[in-house]
């Protein structure tokens, strides 16, 4: 597997489809693909399938990348996506549009803190962002998180 200059390997595993690596930066594929930290929403284990399911920011109503990779020994992989995904979100916070539905807005950051934040909204299922109110209150919140972040 090779990685990007100035990137080392800090855990891996092997799939029957190749090596599945991360780096302090990002998490390698088997094909050959690099996904930023800042860019994987969710990585989801499922230890009975012995899969690693990872899903990448999107936008809403669009569908996202989704990469299913099958492990048998995960190793201290899980761990560093885990703390990775986890290290890369800088805010999140819920706004209540509908009683408990609602929208977050989240803020995320490349690990080496050399590129802007990456600003998303995710909707609960039924609150339409194309309404008024929710594009406003989406707006006002996306406004208040980004004074606090300063």
């Amino acid at each position: 597997m090779t990685v990007e200059r100035g990137e080392r390997l800090l855990a891996w595993t092997e799939s029957p489809d190749g090596t599945v690596g991360g780096t302090r930066d990002a998490l390698y594929l088997p094909d050959g693909s690099r996904l930023p930290w800042e860019e994987v929403e969710a990585a989801d284990w499922d230890h009975d399938e012995s899969t690693l399911t990872v899903t990448e920011v999107g936008s809403w109503g669009e569908l996202r990348g989704q990469h299913r990779l099958l492990i048998e020994e995960p190793g201290r992989l899980l761990e560093l996506v885990r703390e990775r995904v986890t290290a890369s979100v800088v805010l999140q916070r819920h706004v209540a549009v509908d009683g408990r539905r609602g929208l977050r807005v989240i803020a995320r950051r490349a690990p080496r803190g050399d590129r802007p934040l990456v600003w998303v909204f995710e909707y609960d299922e039924g609150v339409d962002p194309d309404d008024p109110v929710v594009r406003a209150l989406a707006e006002d919140a996306l406004a208040a998180a980004r004074t606090e972040v300063g």
